[in-house]
Parts: structure tokens; C-alpha cells; sequence
């Protein structure tokens, strides 16, 4: 999946090696105050659960094409586990039925679907940590407030815990760990495109898995923001004590959820900057934690998983270059990447 301000494109590879091709021109989200430093990283995460979304959709109805009848649910049951894959990873990296994206129907299904994937990821990666963390303070007779630093930086040590543990578990299923492996051929594209190379395999072979925009990344960057947020959240705020531990955590829950969206805005800020400044040179060491992730989260694909991305991105491309109406098209197939490359259009 590849997407630009205005546009968006998946490329998916079916069993006889053709690639299906749904490329959509998206509306312009960001005008007028979403454009605005903080306000930006909200509405990227809104975004890119939705477009992530309708990718993983159109992926999966693809592959169940491919299968037999009987094993076909299995792309369903699928498509649950990857959905909160894809909502903290690909969705993040900044990566139905023949509707258009813009379509009303399917945008309040995305949304629907969205609002599930978010309360799933603040009750896994938010709710969960803290809960975890009292019950380490009460084991161990710490005696830390819920508001003190040093229960925040215990919260938030379980929290990238549970991170990379959730991620290595998601790597060991055959499937999540082919959809890491087209992650590192969507990191390869973007670098070879950054760094003005043609768009062809032997160029994208040889670039890293690494990149500095990953959404993984993001993800490591919100546990260490979330630690300095929530430990001046806890000295700002009069302190709780109701003599009742699980009472306390439950009222300190309830006052970080209205400052989540701000977790996420400078969350998305750090990390433009660092992306910007500390790609090279010394400063290169802060983004060392989430390429060490990335080492999950990604991995090293083959020459045919690299066409993907690399069409993937031309289809981007083509519909920046060529502003047609965002009305449905029907989906486009390529008999192969070559066949892609030399098509005068995407309309065939």
C-alpha cells in the first residue's frame, strides 16, 4: 500500500502471478487547521486506520479468491489478527468490495471498524500496562503514588513490553511474517524514490528495511512520550488517594484518555523532526530503539514482493501526476509487473 496527499493505490500479486490494482484519488484531509503542527498527527492517524483498513480488506478478498472453499475462512480469521497488526504497524507507516474509497457506505463501515482497532489498541496498550504495573507495586510493596514518575516509568516499560512481545508474537504466524517481509519492500521503494533512483528492482534491492517514518517507530516514540506526558499529567492534577488502589488507577485511566489525542500529536511532531535532522550523523542514535523494532516488524523480501511496492508506488504516482475524477473504477489487472510498467496508463 502507498499513499500520497492525494492519492492512494494497493497492489495486490494473485496466485498466477497477475497484480490487481485498486488506485483511488483520496480527498484532501489536511486543509485549513488539519494542516496545523499537532492538529496533523491526529488526523494522519485517522487516515491511515481508515486507508489501512480498506487495503487490508481489498488484500484479503484477493487471497480467499485464490482459495479453496473449505480453507477460505482462514483468510477471515486473518484478517482479525492482522487488522490490529496493521492498525499499530502498516497503518501507521506514513501504511471493499469494489466500492470507492470515498464512497458514504464504506466509509462508515471504516470508521466502525476504526473506532473497534482504537479501543482494542487503548485497552491493550494503555489500559493494560497500568493495570500491570499496580499489580507489580502491590507485589512488590513499591508503595509509588499512581501519579509519580516512577510508577509512569514502570507503566511504560511494561507498555514497550508488551509491544514487542505482541509484535513477535504476530511474527511467528506464516502469514504476518510475509506482510513484515512486503513492510520491508514498502520501506525500499520509499528510499530508492527519496533518493531519486529509478523505480526498478535492482535499484530497490540493495536499500535498507530501515526507515525512519515507520509507524513502528512511532509506536516506540509514544511509550517514551507517554512516560514524560503522563508524569507531568500526575504532578499537574490534584493528587488521587480514595485509600482504594484500584479505585486510584481507574480515576487516573480516566484523566489520560482526553490527553491521548495530544500523546499522538507530539508523538507525530518528534518525530518529523527526527526524521528530518537525525537521519545521519551523531544524532542518528535517537532513532536507534525503533529501527531495533523494525527488526520485527520488517523483514527482507524477494525480487516479486518488491515489484508489489514498486507498483504499488508508480500507481501513486500516476494518479498525482494525473488528476482524473475520484468516482469508482473497476480494479485493474496486470498480467505482470513488466505488463505495468509499459501500460500507457493504469486504465489499461
Amino acid at each position: 500500500m502507498m499513499r500520497a496527499p492525494k492519492s492512494f493505490a494497493v497492489v495486490v500479486r494473485r496466485r498466477d502471478g497477475s497484480l490487481f490494482v485498486r488506485e483511488r484519488a483520496t480527498p484532501d484531509a489536511r486543509r485549513g487547521i488539519a494542516r496545523w503542527p499537532l492538529v496533523r498527527g491526529v488526523v494522519s492517524l485517522v487516515e491511515s486506520l481508515r486507508l489501512g483498513s480498506e487495503a487490508l480488506r481489498f488484500s484479503i478478498e484477493q487471497m480467499e479468491a485464490d482459495l479453496p472453499g473449505a480453507v477460505a475462512g482462514r483468510g477471515a480469521g486473518l484478517g482479525v489478527l492482522a487488522s490490529l497488526g496493521v492498525a499499530l504497524v502498516s497503518v501507521l507507516t506514513r501504511s471493499d468490495g469494489g466500492e470507492s474509497l470515498d464512497a458514504s457506505a464504506s466509509g462508515k463501515r471504516v470508521g466502525a471498524g476504526g473506532v473497534v482497532m482504537m479501543a482494542l489498541a487503548i485497552g491493550f496498550f494503555v489500559a493494560l500496562p497500568q493495570g500491570l504495573a499496580a499489580i507489580v507495586n502491590r507485589v512488590l510493596g513499591l508503595g509509588l503514588a499512581v501519579q509519580s514518575a516512577g510508577f509512569q516509568a514502570i507503566t511504560g516499560a511494561l507498555k514497550l513490553t508488551i509491544v514487542v512481545g505482541y509484535m513477535l508474537a504476530m511474527r511467528r504466524v506464516p502469514e504476518i511474517r510475509r506482510m513484515f517481509q512486503y513492510h520491508g519492500a514498502e520501506h525500499k521503494t520509499i528510499t530508492t524514490y527519496e533518493a531519486g533512483e529509478p523505480l526498478v528492482v535492482e535499484n530497490a534491492r540493495s536499500k535498507t528495511t530501515f526507515h525512519a517514518r515507520c509507524g513502528t517507530t512511532f509506536l516506540v516514540m509514544v511509550v517514551f512520550v507517554s512516560i514524560a506526558l503522563f508524569v507531568l499529567l500526575g504532578a499537574g492534577l490534584p493528587r488521587i488517594h480514595t485509600g482504594n488502589a484500584a479505585l486510584d488507577n481507574v480515576l487516573f485511566f480516566a484523566c489520560k484518555l482526553p490527553f491521548l489525542p495530544v500523546l499522538v500529536a507530539v508523538t507525530f511532531e518528534l518525530q518529523r523532526l527526527f526524521a528530518q535532522y537525525a537521519s545521519t550523523g551523531p544524532l542518528r542514535a535517537l532513532l536507534w530503539p525503533g529501527f531495533l523494532v523494525q527488526r520485527i516488524t520488517t523483514d527482507e523480501p524477494d525480487d516479486a514482493q518488491l515489484e508489489v511496492a514498486l507498483a504499488s508506488l508508480r500507481a501513486t504516482l500516476f494518479r498525482q501526476e494525473h488528476e482524473r475524477p475520484s468516482e469508482a473504477h473497476d480494479d485493474v489487472r496486470f498480467p505482470s509487473y513488466t505488463a505495468l510498467v509499459a501500460a500507457p496508463s493504469l486504465r489499461g
